[in-house]
């Protein structure tokens, strides 16, 4: 049984995984958020909810404490955060990470050139990156809200393909990565509808 961490736990992406999570894998779940009350109803059984600000270096540090997976779902200063994170998995002796990012940060969508407004994301896929943990930095295509499951991806380095993606297909990605030790470790990873 996998023991999974979700920062940032009330986002988009964040809630199909949870939702994923509790229909299709044994997985124990803590969700780690600023606000709990909109989470709504939880299962108790299998999810632990702990409010606090990834930023808390000391709530996250006992947050991670015998988790499994951390899986950060983030937005604001992703930078810090990310060296927040980087740093608590450490003292924690955590490595397996999964990161959502942006498609864009490695300048890799075919005809596009992102400016300033894909730094926040740039800079925290590069904490990432340049640390010793177990990472799969995720860089979806534009949101959609279709309940569907359909994406393909791509490694750092290949063209990205395609412009959306529905948020519960990361989900599913997610939560692939998450119950399978050593998939797409070290890898940054585009995901987008086939078109």
């Amino acid at each position: 049984m996998r023991k999974v961490l979700i920062l940032g736990a009330n986002g988009q992406i964040a809630r199909h995984a949870i939702e994923l999570f509790l229909q299709n894998t044994d997985a124990e779940l803590t969700l780690y958020l600023r606000n709990p009350r909109r989470l709504g109803n939880i299962d108790p059984n299998r999810v632990r909810i702990i409010e606090g600000d990834v930023l808390n270096i000391e709530t996250l540090i006992d947050a991670m404490t015998g988790q499994d997976v951390v899986y950060a779902n983030l937005a604001g200063d992703l930078e810090r955060m990310a060296k927040t994170i980087v740093e608590a998995m450490g003292r924690a002796e955590l490595k397996r990470l999964l990161f959502i990012s942006s498609m864009g940060i490695y300048d890799e969508v075919p005809g596009q050139t992102y400016r300033s407004i894909l730094d926040p994301y740039r800079n925290s896929a590069g904490v990432v990156e340049a640390s010793d943990l177990d990472y799969t930095i995720l860089r979806p295509a534009w949101f959609t809200h279709k309940d569907e499951i359909d994406y393909e991806t791509t490694q750092k380095g290949e063209p990205f393909k395609g412009g959306i993606v529905s948020c519960k297909s990361v989900a599913d990605l997610v939560v692939k990565l998450a119950e399978t030790p050593g998939m797409e470790v070290r890898r940054s990873l585009g995901v987008n509808k086939p078109e």
